[in-house]
């Protein structure tokens, strides 16, 4: 993989750290959420927030397995 497809993996995964629960807090703070306990409107965007945190997670751990791996080619 080369240098720039990694970095671009890598700086998906920390664009998703950093967009994710500011989403998360803007969803808690929805007077939609909670309603003598978690809505569906929360659950739903709940499992959304994790699942895309794990996928950036993901993403990120191949993109910087790719940056240590370019290192090690012999030419």
């Amino acid at each position: 993989m080369s240098k720039p497809v990694s970095w671009f993996l890598v700086l998906f995964g920390v664009w998703s750290w950093f967009i994710w629960p500011n989403f998360l807090r803007n969803i808690w703070s929805d007077p939609r959420s909670f309603d003598g306990g978690p809505q569906p409107f929360f659950l739903v965007h709940l499992v959304l927030v994790v699942v895309s945190l794990a996928f950036g997670t993901a993403i990120a751990v191949i993109g910087i397995r790719g940056l240590r791996g370019s290192g090690r080619r012999t030419r």
